[in-house]
């Protein structure tokens, strides 16, 4: 009754030719089912270049993973934290991400594809108010943060 008895996961940074985490995690992937290796999860940090992290029981079930594998420039010692993982792959609002006089792309609703400048942002609500800039009077709407995308800053 050994066998199920799950260990619990432990988080491992494997460094890789930055560009190539897609293809080192999708070999490893297929490298954990051919040996029947207990690997939990493989994850490719968006923004970070040249690293997966491997969610295994121990170090052991990490290293025929990558032994031999061409893009992999080794494993990064020390063992990864589940809240800095949450932090890295976790979405930022981007109501949180922008700031008065910038410079966004409405994606949704009856202004989408025109670009405006921020007036004022109201987080608690959700809602951001926007001149468009394409209209030849100054025209403030009010729109759901979910609604733009950032272009630029404004200053």
């Amino acid at each position: 009754m050994l066998s199920s008895i799950r260990r619990p996961s432990v988080y491992y940074a494997v460094r890789t030719t930055a560009g190539r985490e897609i293809d080192v995690a999708v070999i490893m992937e297929n490298r954990a089912v051919r040996l029947n290796i207990d690997v939990r999860s493989i994850i490719i940090p968006p923004g970070i270049k040249g690293y997966v992290i491997v969610e295994a029981p121990g170090v052991h079930a990490v290293y025929p993973l990558i032994k031999d594998l061409k893009y992999v420039k080794g494993r990064a010692f020390g063992i990864i934290k589940f809240e800095e993982i949450e932090k890295l792959v976790k979405p930022k609002p981007i109501i949180d991400m922008i700031k008065e006089g910038d410079i966004v792309e409405i994606i949704a609703g009856p202004f989408r594809g025109m670009k405006a400048r921020v007036a004022s942002i109201d987080r608690n609500k959700n809602e951001v108010i926007l001149n468009i800039l394409e209209a030849e009077f100054p025209l403030p709407i009010t729109v759901p943060g979910d609604f733009i995308k950032p272009i630029k800053s404004g200053g």
